[in-house]
């Protein structure tokens, strides 16, 4: 189904948003920290026309979700179209023209799989929004509403990479994003050009946020803060952290602490023009810390992680909010098949949906498609 099939008549225009993988700095964007995302070249495109009253129709959805623009209230739409009600809602709120139209969403992000579909979902309606309405696209700003649409409206409690990541992508750049600051530094990453390439394994493992994991790590990491006396676990140091008396809370910290500093150092790396051979340690590194700390890997991701390595990757990491979702490898260019090739072999063996590997490339962000 297209547009026309949809609403039998052409779009005025048609605007796309990147998915993203995230290279490192996980479960660091509500703590202040830092992280540092790429935007994918697996998009979700919108096409939309003025109409007399907001209706979403989909290429996986059969059944149209209409509502009215100018007074969509949060519960008042569920589902995968709340994502797209939640966008126009905050661009509401925050005094943006919300004109209603019709609209047809299509892409080739994978859902459930950690990739950020949803923030992809958001951000494509953001800039078709402010395409139809002829308001000028503010990256940051959009992002915030985006986020805002997602954390309000839909209660899935994320952070806001996600969202600056696929307005901010930029192609053959990594995003850096200082998350207390909303600062944003492109960070040349062109794996290709040193025979590598940044593979993504798929686990079909399929993680979700609204339920109860991720908002627990939350309250976790706000009470260490609290604990600690510091506004966030980015001020906290390791020392003041191993001092921590509960255990779990202590673990939990440890990541998010380490997991910055992590960040910083593959920043400087690649800044520095180094060999990003040299950050896989780094890579495995958090994800041993997120399976040992922060527990959110599970056996898929685990398995996955760990086969990448045995058959020669520089590193690999879950990537993504845990529990399910996906892995990436940094691998060198001749070795993807291969490794690919590996990780399904395992899971055959153990019975498992066969994973579903593509290499990432780093590319730009929302636009007109």
């Amino acid at each position: 189904m297209s547009f026309e099939q949809a609403f039998g008549r052409p779009p005025a225009g048609v605007w796309a948003a990147p998915g993203r993988v995230n290279l490192i700095g996980e479960h660091t964007d509500y703590n202040d920290g830092f992280v540092l995302p790429l935007a994918l070249d697996r998009h979700t495109v919108v096409a939309a026309a003025p109409a007399a009253v907001t209706t979403v129709r989909s290429s996986r959805e059969r059944a149209p979700v209409t509502f009215a623009a100018g007074s969509v209230k949060p519960g008042e739409v569920e589902g995968w179209a709340a994502y797209v009600a939640g966008v126009v809602w905050a661009f509401r709120e925050a005094g943006l023209p919300v004109p209603d139209l019709d609209l047809f969403v299509e892409g080739d992000v994978p859902v459930g799989a950690g990739l950020s579909s949803s923030a992809s979902l958001e951000c494509a309606v953001a800039v078709a929004l402010a395409g139809t309405a002829g308001v000028p696209v503010d990256r940051t700003r959009f992002a915030a509403l985006a986020r805002r649409a997602e954390n309000d409206f839909v209660g899935a409690p994320t952070g806001g990479m996600d969202q600056m990541a696929a307005m901010h992508g930029r192609a053959g750049h990594l995003v850096f994003l200082d998350t207390r600051s909303a600062e944003v530094e492109p960070i040349p990453f062109d794996p290709a050009a040193h025979g590598l390439a940044l593979l993504v394994v798929d686990t079909r493992a399929p993680h979700r946020l609204v339920d109860g994991q991720y908002g627990e790590r939350r309250r976790d990491c706000a009470e260490a803060a609290a604990l600690l006396g510091v506004p966030a676990l980015r001020d906290a140091t390791v020392e003041a952290v191993e001092e921590l008396t509960d255990a779990r809370l202590r673990r939990r910290a440890r990541h998010v602490v380490t997991e910055d500093e992590r960040v910083l150092q593959v920043v400087a790396r690649l800044r520095a023009g180094e060999d990003p051979r040299g950050v896989g340690p780094l890579l495995s590194a958090s994800h041993a810390s997120m399976r040992d700390d922060f527990a959110i890997t599970v056996p898929h991701v685990d398995v996955a992680q760990e086969v990448c390595l045995r058959a020669g990757a520089h590193g690999a990491r879950m990537t993504g909010g845990g529990f399910g979702g996906c892995v990436i490898a940094l691998v060198d260019a001749d070795r993807v098949d291969a490794v690919a090739a590996a990780v399904a072999a395992e899971y055959a063996q153990r019975g498992w949906v066969a994973p579903a590997p593509f290499v990432a490339v780093p590319s730009d962000g929302a636009g007109p498609a």
